[in-house]
């Protein structure tokens, strides 16, 4: 814990604990994954779930309440992004398959907003509200060629995680894929996030032409994934166009 450290900032620190896949906890694991004492924590949960920010289970455990749901489905400015793809995430879920989904930029990571899949799907470790870093994904990787000079670079200089052997973690290669990105206007990922998966991504953009978004399919790693990158183009132009921008092409 921060000495000095605002309470916002502390509760905001208990809130971020609840990531896919950890969507209820107990204040000892909520102390632990905050870095707060558990004095600390058990008395700044019981003030956000006064204020319906969380809420407790029958078990006694937190989860992220209704109220916080609703504060951000009200501020946040993705809503009509999200409502403009949605009619073409299902054309194109209908014609691809396996998963589609839709992607932004968020500080040095992509979230999801967006995901359709299917039973038998081939795997997939994206969630919506998740996270993946820039490098690892191709929605990350497209959104990364097209932020601005002094992101990429930072993005460059930090250490870039490996989550397969196929993920570009060398600098100077992801570079040149980067620029591959944006003179081709898509990337396909073989097995970058996991081994029998791989990822199809272009840009969306927006009214002054800059990338908003990165649609995005999951195939699975058979080689045939690269076919699909014409559908993504005009399900990626569709989404454009409802929300008020422009092609996403190059």
């Amino acid at each position: 814990m921060v000495a000095g450290e605002p309470v916002l900032a502390r509760a905001v620190r208990i809130l971020s604990v609840f990531e896919p896949g950890r969507a209820e906890l107990g204040v000892a694991e909520i102390a632990r994954a905050s870095g707060l004492h558990v004095a600390t924590a058990s008395r700044l949960v019981g003030q956000l779930v006064e204020q319906g920010l969380l809420t407790r289970t029958g078990s006694g455990r937190l989860r992220i309440g209704m109220r916080l749901w609703e504060l951000g489905q009200r501020a946040s400015p993705t809503l009509t992004l999200r409502a403009a793809a949605l009619p073409f995430l299902g054309d194109l879920h209908a014609v691809v398959g396996h998963h589609v989904q839709l992607g932004v930029l968020d500080g040095d990571e992509v979230i999801f907003l967006e995901r359709l899949s299917a039973p038998g799907a081939v795997v997939n470790l994206t969630r919506i509200a998740g996270r993946l870093p820039l490098h690892v994904s191709s929605s990350g990787l497209v959104l990364l060629a097209h932020a601005p000079p002094e992101q990429q670079e930072r993005v460059l200089a930090a250490p870039l995680e490996r989550r397969t052997p196929a993920t570009v973690t060398d600098p100077d290669r992801l570079r040149v894929l980067l620029a591959r990105v944006r003179r081709d206007g898509h990337v396909v990922t073989e097995g970058h996030v996991h081994p029998d998966a791989t990822g199809v991504a272009v840009p969306v953009r927006g009214r002054d032409g800059a990338v908003v978004a990165a649609l995005s399919t999951v195939q699975p790693h058979d080689g045939r994934a690269r076919t699909l990158v014409p559908a993504l183009r005009a399900a990626a132009h569709g989404i454009a166009r409802a929300h008020g921008g422009g092609d996403p092409a190059p």
